[in-house]
């Protein structure tokens, strides 16, 4: 709800008053990754930070992802708060024993006695032929491995609040970014704030279905509530917002009350988030007892396409959830999906996206 500290920005611009803001609090943050000092900075995400704060703590960094991580974290070892940027996920692949056998672990081998309190930002990709290797979302990898926060903010207020709190954690936080969310709008607190990174966010309230979904993927899930509101269907939408620490609480107390569960995975449905929610609230609620209709949708268990014409068969969208839905209450939609079929764009989340760069 807009109001006089708040404003409406994007979400790259959201990320970069949290970034700023933690800077000019606290002189121990530091800036780095290939880029952050490029003239698109980013996305947009790093402008004005080099200007404002120097080259000692905004800085570019060698082509080196497993070495730029490890100075990281030795950083963080030191008690600098060190904020990492991977334009995409992917390359954070090169680093993995970095992030898991060490960052991960330091603080559990140590006793607790010392931390490394480091963000790694990682992009996720999409469209514009990015194909197989620079679109992934992988974010269930890292949500597996004890020793890490992992974040997947879907709104520009969250986005910055839990971007801060992020680097005030004092263990290491993986913070997912999807390209396709940068260009979006919201109301943002233009003060220094934080933002709870262990709980889910209800957005929508109703009565007939719970849809729970992450990132972007939430946008598509409200756009998917909107819809149903036209046959009277009242579906609930929760953001999970935090993959681990995963809040099962919150989503058990909807789907207690629908009796109806749809999980959107932003990746591939094979161990991935989607079946962890699933499994834990089969645990929590003796679905088979209570009668409680479970369902997912995710991305197509295949490589990601670079054709346009292959990939609005790859991504779920407002219009496959609304066909899931449909069949999770024996609902006939045939004439909504009609309606809205000519207003799904191909491989683009609006028609003034500009990217990937």
């Amino acid at each position: 709800m807009p109001n006089s500290r708040k404003r409406k920005i994007l979400y790259s611009q959201a990320i970069n008053q949290g970034l700023f803001q933690s800077m000019q609090k606290d002189k121990n943050v530091i800036m780095m990754g290939l880029g952050v000092d490029d003239p698109k900075r980013i996305f947009g995400t790093t402008s004005n930070l080099i200007e404002k704060f120097g080259k000692d703590r905004v800085f570019d960094m060698p082509t080196s992802e497993n070495g730029m991580t490890g100075f990281a974290i030795g950083a963080a070892l030191t008690k600098l708060r060190p904020v990492l940027v991977h334009q995409r996920v992917e390359f954070a692949l090169l680093s993995m024993d970095q992030i898991i056998n060490q960052a991960a672990k330091w603080y559990y081998m140590n006793a607790g006695q010392m931390s490394v309190p480091i963000v790694i930002r990682l992009i996720i990709g999409r469209g514009w032929g990015q194909g197989p290797q620079h679109s992934q979302s992988l974010e269930t990898m890292f949500a597996s491995i004890p020793g890490l926060k992992v974040l997947c903010p879907s709104n520009p207020s969250d986005a910055k609040g839990m971007l801060i709190s992020s680097i005030r954690d004092n263990n290491p936080v993986i913070f997912f970014e999807h390209r396709w969310l940068h260009n979006t709008y919201g109301f943002v607190d233009k003060n220094y704030y934080l933002s709870d990174i262990k709980k889910c966010k209800v957005v929508k309230k109703g009565t007939h279905i719970t849809i729970v979904a992450s990132s972007y993927m939430v946008l598509e899930a409200i756009r998917t509530a909107e819809i149903l509101n036209e046959i009277n269907i009242k579906a609930e939408v929760i953001d999970i917002r935090t993959l681990r620490p995963l809040d099962i609480k919150t989503i058990s107390k909807s789907v207690n009350k629908t009796k109806n569960l749809l999980v959107i995975d932003s990746g591939w449905m094979t161990y991935g988030i989607s079946a962890e929610i699933i499994s834990s609230i089969a645990e929590q609620n003796k679905f088979y007892e209570k009668k409680i209709k479970l369902k997912r949708v995710g991305l197509a268990d295949t490589p990601i396409p670079s054709t346009r014409s292959l990939a609005k068969y790859v991504y779920p969208h407002s219009l496959t959830i609304l066909k899931s839905v449909s069949e999770i209450l024996n609902k006939n939609v045939n004439l909504l999906l009609k309606k809205y079929k000519k207003y799904e764009p191909i491989d683009v989340p609006n028609e003034n996206f500009k990217g990937p760069f």
